[in-house]
């Protein structure tokens, strides 16, 4: 170590000069003590430049790509992402927090905590009887909005997450603190900040009405010195004109703004793509194959490589690479949609724009409003008739009751799983219900139930996923992950299909679910706080982000729930081995046999969940 050796030298220099043999006038005199205090006070600045060097504060930059798969990083698509993952720290045994969802992981990133404790369950949540201000009516919020972020903080208490966010404890201990790049997830790091003025830039900038930030003058003024719009351009397909503005605005703008400052600073960049791409390309209409592995998303995954390359660059160029810690994760992996079930009331009856046969957006709130022989509303209260021809589809989500205003079913559709409410009291008769339903459809993969419901067969608990904590908002009472599988492909997890709750059409792509494909997602770091060339087998996931960096910065995270991510110590400069436990959670069997099947990982209190399914139904 640098510093004790230093002080060493310096203790061992004053004490040979104040010696009684550098008392005699000859030796006082000669070249040898001329030589020696010469060297004594270079040693002396080297000590000094050496220990104002080490107490610096460094900067973390966490650059998210989102729903990038830890397999899609290579040399030929995503060079900048190879690179800098084998200089520094690969995280080969990578986890996204289940569900697999942007604003769930990106509240895991925000604060360290499980949804059980941040009660961000999905993109899609139900916050209470009335709606939010915002959500146009209806009883389930988009979490990705400004907006209905800013209304969730209305709700409950100021901050919906109920946990302080690494943003916010960063600016409390005098960092400077930047969020930008992809909306929702970038504000869902900034809840609860009561301390210092964090530079905020988000798909929004400037739109009052949506709820977007407002630029400072200072940073106006920058805009225009770099000739930088200050309006964020519309997504594309692949997504390269939005992605070229953010990385302008980060390079051009915000670090040589930051550099300037003198300050520390702890930097999000959300970039929109691949996710953005792999949701919406048209690379095989209808088909599984090649699905997200055309090469529409794979320039959605060069986008994304591309901004980290510039920004690396830029850290160079305004002197701050050596003294900044660059962490890269994805929120989520991906899967192919499929739309096939031979076992759905919904996909027998006719839509627009809905091949025959196949699963609408919705299904499970039809198939459950067939099946409980209960009326079906939108979330909005629309009332929606499975008797016409065509039907029509008034989103995904969904309530079923006697009226729209007395719900007895509440499902908020989220893609690869759909989390279901019952807000009526006494409901144990009906969650069963529900669940010997769903153990008898082709489409569900695996089924989580709300520990106060007691133990129903078929079903794990919810605390055994992290589900159930310290959370504000309405807990889900049953959260179901939809049938995972793949196309065959020599690595599973490369070519995963999900069955996918959402209006898209087979063939696009999805996340959500609890197959592998979607919670592997991509992770690595490196900088002057972690370890070089560093492969790391044990299990992480998005939830070990915030503790890890608060770490690395010098500051404590507080808590108020328990379930908690770990410091990644083995990332670490040291010598740290975590043990790694493995083992495998199985629900009692339905009456017909289905079982819920979790696979996980442990490192000390910390579960990591690889994929649950029912028995043949998991990749």
């Amino acid at each position: 170590q640098p510093l004790p050796i230093c002080a060493t030298l310096c203790r061992l220099a004053v004490t040979n000069l104040s010696s009684p043999a550098h008392k005699s006038p000859r030796i006082f005199m000669g070249d040898c003590l001329r030589q020696f205090l010469l060297a004594a006070a270079l040693l002396l600045a080297a000590c000094t430049t050496t220990s104002q060097h080490a107490a610096a504060p460094h900067n973390v930059i966490i650059f998210v790509a989102d729903g990038l798969r830890y397999g899609s990083v290579n040399q030929t698509d995503a060079p900048a992402l190879s690179a800098a993952r084998h200089e520094g720290v690969d995280f080969a045994n990578s986890h996204s927090v289940y569900p697999t969802l942007t604003t769930v992981n990106a509240s895991a990133i925000a604060t360290g905590h499980f949804p059980g404790d941040t009660g961000n369950f999905g993109n899609y949540i139900y916050a209470g009887a009335e709606p939010l201000a915002h959500t146009r009516g209806s009883v389930v919020a988009p979490i990705e909005d400004d907006n209905v972020l800013a209304d969730l903080d209305a709700r409950f208490d100021g901050n919906y997450l109920h946990e302080q966010t690494l943003m916010s404890a960063a600016l409390a201990h005098g960092y400077n603190v930047v969020s930008m790049g992809k909306g929702g997830p970038t504000g869902v790091q900034l809840r609860g900040v009561v301390n210092g003025a964090p530079i905020f830039i988000d798909e929004d900038l400037g739109d009052a009405a949506a709820g977007g930030p407002q630029l400072s003058p200072d940073l106006a003024a920058a805009f225009a010195a770099a000739r930088i719009a200050p309006s964020v351009p519309a997504r594309a397909l692949p997504n390269v004109t939005q992605q070229d503005w953010f990385a302008r605005v980060a390079t051009q703008v915000v670090l040589p703004f930051l550099q300037r400052s003198g300050k520390p600073f702890l930097m999000l960049y959300w970039s929109p793509d691949p996710d953005n791409t792999q949701h919406s390309q048209h690379d095989s209409p209808n088909a599984l194959t090649p699905g997200i592995n055309g090469p529409t998303s794979r320039a959605a995954v060069a986008n994304a490589s591309n901004n980290l390359g510039l920004l690396r660059t830029a850290l160079a160029a305004n002197h701050l690479a050596a003294t900044t810690d660059v962490v890269m994760i994805a929120d989520h992996g991906f899967s192919t949609t499929s739309k096939q079930s031979s076992t759905s009331f919904a996909a027998h009856l006719s839509y627009a724009n809905v091949p025959a046969g196949q699963l609408p957006g919705g299904f499970l709130a039809i198939d459950l409003s067939h099946a409980l022989g209960l009326d079906l509303y939108s979330a909005a209260g629309v009332a929606v008739d499975l008797t016409t021809n065509p039907v029509a589809l008034h989103g995904t989500s969904g309530v079923l009751g006697a009226s729209a205003n007395a719900p007895q079913v509440i499902v908020a559709a989220n893609g690869g799983s759909d989390l279901i409410y019952l807000p009526s009291d006494n409901n144990a008769a009906l969650a069963q219900n529900i669940v010997r339903f769903l153990t008898t459809q082709d489409y569900t993969g695996a089924i989580f139930t709300a520990d106060s419901l007691g133990p129903i067969p078929g079903a794990l608990p919810l605390s055994a996923i992290n589900l159930n904590g310290a959370a504000q908002t309405p807990q889900p009472a049953i959260v179901i992950s939809f049938r995972t599988n793949n196309t065959g492909c020599a690595v599973p997890e490369m070519c995963g299909v999900d069955i996918a709750d959402a209006g898209l059409p087979q063939g696009s792509g999805y996340h959500g679910s609890f197959g592998r494909a979607d919670t592997r997602n991509f992770m690595a770091a490196v900088g002057p706080d972690f370890r070089r060339g560093f492969v790391d087998p044990t299990p992480v996931s998005n939830a070990d982000i915030a503790p890890t960096i608060a770490q690395v910065l010098g500051f404590d995270l507080p808590a108020i729930g328990h379930l908690r991510g770990r410091v990644i110590e083995e990332a670490l400069p040291g010598d740290a081995h975590p043990e790694v436990a493995a083992d495998v959670l199985t629900s009692e069997p339905a009456a017909n046999g289905f079982r819920t099947v979790l696979n996980r990982q442990t490192v000390g209190e910390t579960h990591y969940f690889d994929s649950a399914a029912n028995v043949g139904r998991a990749n």
